[in-house]
């Protein structure tokens, strides 16, 4: 049993009740739009550019600046500018930026100091532990040896023609039992090249991140759930990963956590295998009812989800209506893969930290709560493949996202010298006591001391 705080947890209760912050980092107000219907990226963005006080332009720290001129000349792509335009992008630019030189560019778009405090509770001070880690980093980098990435790039490639092979397989043969044998192993393929995808989504534009389009989500609207809500904001109020899921799986902990909620892990079976269409409807369906939302948002990359059908059919010449019938199936299965993966990854676990916990700090350092807020498991951070396929590497991964998965093996040292050094929280498990720790998680209803 977690070690418990009367106080704290009347004081939880009451923050729970009135929805004005939240709970472990009462300075901050409740996210704007949290709890709206769709629980989308263009809905968390908007709600974001109304609490930050980024005043239509971008906030860096306390200090505001215009990037209208630099967006088609930003290496990483315009993308990431168009879509955070009008939000507070501190964690973004430090944690996608390794090289100190990027610093002094800010100055040339700098309009203003902001004139509302940030609504963020992390800091970076210079002697913090997540920049003197990164400065560490930046410096080691350059002994790596430079071709490292080839490998991800080859399970990446090969999953690909995987997929695209295993999949017009299964509606090609004639034989039941080999026409769901390979449609299994298509599904696991899918579901295996979305992860994979995922090291890619969070660099600059490159052609491997379209590939996560294949699951029919867009890899647009994952940059914003995952890169800019989940890697920046991990387990608070502000995780769209968390609140994207709500209401049938509730991960923060909270005394009236619905059964179905409490009961998570069985619920998630149900749930899990439709959330890839669910996402792809979302989109579709907010050409409709948001005004502008096809021009704005809408990409030829929307559509690349239906070449796979399309290859099945060509390639195996077999009726269209069967070709959607297995299509969908391995669409299903992929997105119950991928989510089973997702959740029980690092993050979902009662040791790691949610909101309604007592953070040790109510301004922690960024990267010291991104290790509170996870666990890695020492059994899939062994092997590449299963890095790549599995969200391996998972406390290096968040403190410098644009790093290949490859890469990471080479800064483990540094790394576990620096939690040492600064008594960041790290710790490691391994994938059968994260699934368990999963199921505890769906059920807690008590809060942590941390």
């Amino acid at each position: 049993m977690p070690p418990k705080d009367p106080e704290w947890e009347i004081e939880a209760l009451k923050r729970i009740d009135e929805k004005k912050t939240h709970v472990s980092f009462p300075k901050l107000k409740y996210p704007s739009l949290r709890d709206g219907s769709l629980r989308d990226p263009i809905q968390w963005l908007k709600g974001k550019a109304m609490d930050d006080g980024a005043e239509g332009i971008w906030r860096i720290h306390d200090k505001l600046y215009d990037f209208t001129s630099f967006m088609k000349r930003h290496p990483g792509g315009e993308e990431w500018l168009e879509l955070t335009q009008g939000t507070d992008i501190t964690e973004a630019f430090e944690a996608h930026h390794i090289n100190p030189t990027t610093q002094k560019l800010l100055d040339k778009f700098y309009v203003r100091d902001a004139n509302t405090p940030r609504n963020s509770p992390f800091t970076f001070k210079e002697d913090g532990f997540y920049r003197t880690l990164k400065k560490a980093v930046y410096k080691e980098l350059e002994r790596i040896p430079k071709d490292v990435s080839k490998a991800a790039d080859r399970i990446t490639d090969g999953l690909f023609v995987s997929l695209l092979c295993s999949s017009a397989m299964a509606v090609w043969v004639k034989n039941y039992y080999a026409a769901t044998a390979w449609y299994i192993f298509a599904s696991v393929n899918l579901a295996f090249l979305t992860v994979a995808c995922h090291n890619y989504i969070h660099r600059r534009t490159n052609w491997r991140m379209y590939l996560f389009n294949m699951s029919m989500w867009s890899y647009r609207d994952f940059r914003v759930s995952h890169v800019m809500s989940h890697h920046l904001y991990t387990n608070t109020l502000m995780d769209l990963e968390i609140s994207s899921l709500e209401p049938v799986l509730f991960y923060n902990p909270r005394k009236d956590k619905p059964v179905h909620a409490r009961l998570g892990f069985i619920t998630e079976l149900f749930f899990f295998p439709f959330v890839f269409l669910l996402n792809f409807m979302k989109r579709f369906i907010s050409v409709f009812i948001r005004k502008g939302f096809f021009k704005r948002h809408y990409r030829w990359h929307d559509m690349i989800g239906f070449l796979l059908p399309f290859i099945m059919w060509v390639a195996s010449g077999a009726p269209i209506l069967h070709v959607l019938y297995y299509w969908l199936w391995i669409n299903c299965t992929g997105s119950l893969i991928f989510y089973c993966i997702g959740v029980n990854a690092a993050h979902h676990h009662p040791e790691a930290i949610k909101d309604g916990d007592k953070p040790r700090s109510e301004t922690p350092d960024w990267g010291e709560h991104q290790v509170e807020a996870l666990l890695d498991r020492k059994d899939v951070n062994s092997n590449l493949f299963a890095v790549v396929v599995l969200f391996g590497d998972h406390a290096l991964h968040h403190m410098f996202p644009t790093l290949d998965h490859a890469v990471l093996k080479y800064l483990h040292p540094i790394f576990i010298e620096h939690c040492e050094k600064f008594k960041a929280n790290y710790r490691v498990s391994t994938q059968f006591l994260m699934v368990l720790g999963q199921i505890k998680e769906c059920m807690r209803t008590e809060f942590r001391i941390i």
